[in-house]
């Protein structure tokens, strides 16, 4: 067999090798301009679509829909747990006592990402975090509660791997923002009506967050035209920033002396002797702080939880604080005191988790009571504010670590299997109304939204509406 001549096999080559130095220095050329890091607002006009967030690819931005929201639907929930934050819904309209057999009517249903995230509804939108799992972006939905059609979606790409699904937070409706937090703690603002950016801060690379194991879950708060966050950052335990600019709150500054980092859980406001405080449960206690100028008026390391902190505080009017959790933690009642601008707290009592403790969910405080689903045996529990057990549900009526909403004495819980239950619940008992299997019940873990008489209930793929109002 005949060797080839040299030259048939170096001119080749040689045109070879210099194609691929002249591809590699255009895609090294290009990849370097794409991936310049840029703060968000400090090279582009207002209002525009931001082009590299750190650690978030460019791209993005405003995708219109085809679908136009009622104009005819009252009510809204506007935030995480509700319009005050306490799972207690005003309906606008009495709700229905009674089911028929296939349960209340299924208005819509639609696929989503997968996630816990839950809803927030108002003039006749629903808001929703989603994760496209296909093009690597956080989507900010706006649907029409009529349909469940998009009215439009705004995306900013960020990689995010699967841990146990993807987002997990609640956007927070006032004025005429909607503020969303993403898995990997970007905070973005956009006007709820148009889907305009304002404004999106990346609360790991401007103020240190650490985002947590399974991303973020703690839901935004808007207090009056503030949004207020708790990044756990190596300076700024919480954060102030104007709802229209984004910008930090002048004079308004949380240090973190004990390097606490974010947690799963939602910051509380909270009102005792005629001053605004805010109550969050760090990584290593609890803390309050000022709403004034963000000043920490007292913390403890008194409660932790070693998994995942993420039910929130519940704060009752005469400065108690109601704490649960789940793996074992239980539960725990603090008490704050206030004498001449001193501010103290101390534990008022602990309860074992086979009195009550939740994994994932907060209780509802009403009528002087406390209502929650026990981690130990899965059903719903009432306890008097001494801790004390007053009745539970029984072992025919269990529902684990799914969520629950109470609305003018009844109350909506889903259980593992997708089963919506209604019942009349007050603290002098438990009576079950109806029944109905509405998911399937794969990890539904997401809070529940209700308004207009519509119950907004997801599991981790499927998101459906349901009509709960009195016919």
């Amino acid at each position: 067999m005949r060797r080839p001549a040299a030259s048939a096999i170096l001119i080749p080559a040689a045109l070879a090798i210099a194609g691929l130095l002249v591809l590699a220095l255009w895609v090294w050329g290009s990849s370097v301009s794409s991936l310049e890091l840029r703060v968000p607002g400090q090279d582009r006009p207002g209002g525009a679509t931001p082009e590299v967030l750190d650690g978030v690819a460019a791209g993005g931005g405003l995708i219109p829909g085809n679908a136009k929201p009622p104009t005819n639907l009252p009510g809204a929930w506007p935030s995480f747990r509700g319009p005050n934050r306490d799972n207690l819904a005003d309906p606008a309209a009495p709700l229905a006592r009674s089911w028929p057999s296939g349960g209340p009517k299924v208005l819509w249903s639609i696929k989503l990402g997968e996630g816990y995230a839950g809803p927030v509804v108002r003039d006749g939108r629903v808001y929703l975090l989603d994760y496209d799992q296909t093009n690597f972006c956080d989507a900010l939905r706006c649907l029409s509660l009529d349909s469940g059609e998009e009215v439009w979606r705004f995306t900013y790409p960020v990689a995010v791997k699967w841990n146990h699904g993807y987002s997990r937070t609640v956007p927070a409706l006032a004025g005429n923002y909607v503020v969303s937090m993403g898995p990997k703690c970007h905070v973005t603002c956009l006007d709820a009506t148009t889907g305009k950016l304002q404004w999106q801060i990346d609360l790991v690379r401007q103020y240190g967050a650490k985002v947590p194991d399974w991303y973020a879950g703690q839901c935004p708060l808007v207090d009056r035209d503030r949004v207020i966050l708790a990044p756990g950052g190596k300076n700024d335990l919480f954060l102030a920033v104007d709802l229209k600019s984004g910008q930090p709150v002048p004079g308004w500054k949380t240090p973190n002396p004990r390097k606490w980092k974010m947690t799963h859980s939602s910051i509380a406001p909270m009102e005792f002797k005629g001053r605004r405080t805010f109550v969050y449960c760090g990584s290593g206690g609890v803390v309050g702080v000022s709403a004034e100028d963000g000043s920490i008026l007292w913390d403890t390391t008194e409660w932790t939880i070693k998994m995942a902190t993420v039910p929130s505080p519940v704060c009752l009017p005469d400065g108690r604080i109601f704490l649960c959790g789940g793996y074992e933690s239980g539960a725990m009642m603090l008490q704050l005191e206030e004498r001449g601008g001193a501010w103290s707290v101390h534990t008022k009592f602990r309860l074992k988790s086979a009195v009550f403790g939740s994994t994932q969910q907060t209780p509802i405080l009403f009528q002087d009571h406390l209502f929650g689903v026990r981690q130990k045996d899965k059903e719903l529990v009432c306890l008097d504010l001494d801790g004390k057990p007053v009745w539970r549900s029984g072992p025919q009526q269990r529902f684990g670590d799914r969520p629950y909403l109470m609305a003018g004495g009844l109350m909506y819980l889903l259980s593992e299997k997708g089963v919506l239950t209604l019942a009349e619940v007050t603290p002098a008992g438990y009576k079950p109304l109806a029944q109905a299997r509405v998911l399937d019940g794969q990890e539904a873990w997401a809070p529940l939204a209700l308004a207009a008489g519509r119950l907004l209930a997801r599991d981790e793929f499927r998101m459906v509406c349901l009509d709960v109002k009195e016919n």
